[in-house]
């Protein structure tokens, strides 16, 4: 199954509008996975046919989705780190993630990441977006003083302690402590 992800429209063309009609019909959330295309098409007030043609299938459509969703948290987050610390934006990041209107994405990244685990060649572009939010702390972390290697390292650990503990609160939701990411700060400041 091939997933189209990205166009050569420019911005503004036929495919980014129906993606802001996307977004707009679902807020924070996601479609289900376990929707048609016929169903979103109804919410959206399009058609499924238009859907197939600038998205490829379901999963091209949330992936799509997730990237504009992600894209916009993450530029609310830049804003933030930029008169904030390593700390700071990582309470951020947790505190947008963890909102409960944002289940339904959280569980469609999941879903999408799973997939993209079994073809990564038609999520490259998916993919590619995954290092936005490490890529940010690493810059805070090398402005606090660690070696560029060392800055990459400890953001690369910091986010995959955090989607690791998403994952879980999908799984299990209310399992994970309040001060999980608290103490993801604490072994960071003890290795420092």
């Amino acid at each position: 199954m091939r997933v189209i992800l990205s166009s050569s429209e420019p911005k503004g063309g036929a495919r980014e509008r129906l993606l802001a009609r996307l977004l707009e019909a679902f807020g924070e959330g996601l479609p289900s996975p376990e929707v048609s295309l016929r169903e979103i098409a109804a919410r959206t007030e399009t058609s499924h046919a238009l859907l197939r043609y600038h998205f490829g299938s379901l999963t091209g459509v949330l992936a799509a989705m997730l990237r504009a969703q992600r894209s916009r948290d993450n530029e609310r987050l830049f804003a933030a780190a930029r008169q904030g610390t390593f700390d700071d934006l990582v309470v951020a990041i947790w505190r947008t993630y963890t909102r409960p209107e944002r289940l339904s994405r959280i569980r469609g990244f999941f879903h999408v990441v799973g997939l993209a685990a079994y073809s990564p060649e038609d999520f490259r572009e998916f993919i590619d977006s995954l290092d936005d939010l490490t890529q940010m702390l690493a810059s805070l972390a090398e402005h606090e003083g660690l070696d560029a290697r060392e800055a990459r390292t400890t953001a690369t650990v910091t986010i995959a302690a955090m989607r690791g503990l998403l994952l879980q609160e999908v799984l299990t939701p209310g399992v994970h402590s309040a001060d999980a990411v608290a103490l993801i700060l604490r072994i960071r400041g003890a290795r420092g």
